[in-house]
């Protein structure tokens, strides 16, 4: 499952920005986050997701955060499989 629907869910409630109003492959700078509030935001979503970004300041669109974490709760999955079966 993408997080893209979290996110969207997350930017609508923190920002007021609805998810027709920002194209997931568009900046979110241009949506009217700037820059500060993007880093802010990138930390809410690790403390959210349990994950960690990095502040990735190559983050600039939601594709690619949803991209990010989904990769990291695929790596964790791996993980605690990996852990279970041994």
């Amino acid at each position: 499952m993408s997080s893209l629907a979290e996110l969207q869910a997350l930017i609508e409630s923190k920002y007021g920005i609805t998810p027709a109003q920002l194209d997931p492959q568009a900046s979110m700078r241009g949506s009217g986050i700037d820059s500060l509030a993007l880093v802010e935001f990138i930390f809410e979503v690790e403390e959210r997701f349990a994950i960690t970004l990095d502040a990735n300041p190559d983050v600039d669109t939601l594709a690619e955060l949803a991209g990010l974490i989904d990769a990291q709760r695929a790596e964790k999955g791996a993980e605690a499989t990996k852990a279970t079966a041994a």
